[in-house]
């Protein structure tokens, strides 16, 4: 448009070429920087890309990971009280049985008695979790609060 502009003022022929040698350097050299600038982009989007490809894959190494150790969980919990169901039957076997309490102290009958009554009655009731892991992690995020939708990772990409 400037060349058009300075052609039109019609000033010396020399000068009208000088002006428009400028014109069209002026714009190659933006066109030099926008393609620089072009290519320091699409550097940083690949080390951008490259870097989100990696923290894709942290991310289902984590979930993985922590589905790994949810099962560990669940199966600990499940040996625990069967555990605590066997203790339970051989403490009500050494109440019920004459010779338990015989070859039992007074002393020993009445923890026995209070262990089976309270502390087993309660760890056995249905659903009930450790009670290490429910009182140090209260403020902890419980494993049923862990969201495994997968509909952010499947977001299309362009």
């Amino acid at each position: 448009e400037r060349g058009l502009q300075l052609l039109e003022l019609g000033g010396s022929v020399e000068e009208d070429c000088i002006l428009i040698a400028r014109c069209f350097e002026a714009t190659r050299q933006r066109c030099c920087r926008l393609e620089q600038d072009g290519r320091r982009a699409h550097e940083q989007l690949a080390r951008v890309e490259a870097e989100r490809a990696a923290l894709e894959v942290k991310l289902k190494h984590a979930r993985n990971q922590v589905e790994v150790e949810m099962k560990k969980r669940h199966r600990a919990e499940a040996e625990l009280e069967k555990q605590q169901r066997k203790l339970q039957l051989v403490l009500e076997l050494l109440m019920r049985e004459p010779w338990g309490s015989e070859a039992l102290s007074r002393e020993q009958c009445s923890v026995l008695s209070a262990l089976a009554g309270r502390r087993l009655g309660a760890a056995l009731a249905p659903g009930r979790r450790s009670s290490a892991v429910d009182e140090s992690c209260q403020s902890l995020l419980s494993h049923s609060d862990i969201s495994y939708d997968r509909t952010e990772d499947d977001v299309v990409r362009s």
